[in-house]
């Protein structure tokens, strides 16, 4: 038996964002707050053109989903921003819309290899 088929029912799930297409991420964001409502507890990883939503100048465009991921954070949720990411994409820290924590090694791991920790991609 393959120790990843098996699924507790408060499994870690850790959700790769790499799009910032209004529907694509709307469903990822949706699909890990659904999730994280039934127990299970959430990380978002944004990085690639997911970056424009994790970051204030995104509010025209992405309003929605930046709604949402404050909502997700709010319950508990963990938004993680890819660092070399946000700095290709020409912002810092600072930008960051607020509950969003940079990543790094440490933070962006723990989360990622925490075990039972079932991943997707948007």
């Amino acid at each position: 038996m393959s120790l990843s088929a098996i699924s507790g029912p408060n499994d870690p799930l850790f959700i790769n964002l790499s799009t910032d297409d209004l529907n694509r991420s709307t469903m990822a964001i949706n699909f890990g707050k659904h999730h994280s409502a039934s127990g299970h507890p959430l990380t978002i990883f944004l990085n690639d053109k997911a970056v424009m939503l994790g970051v204030k100048t995104g509010a025209s465009k992405h309003a929605e989903q930046q709604q949402a991921l404050s909502e997700v954070i709010s319950a508990g949720a963990l938004v993680i921003m890819c660092p070399m990411c946000l700095k290709q994409a020409g912002y810092t820290e600072s930008d960051l819309i607020s509950g969003v924590k940079l990543g790094g090694p440490k933070i962006t791991g723990e989360a990622l290899f925490k075990d039972g920790t079932k991943t997707m991609s948007w």
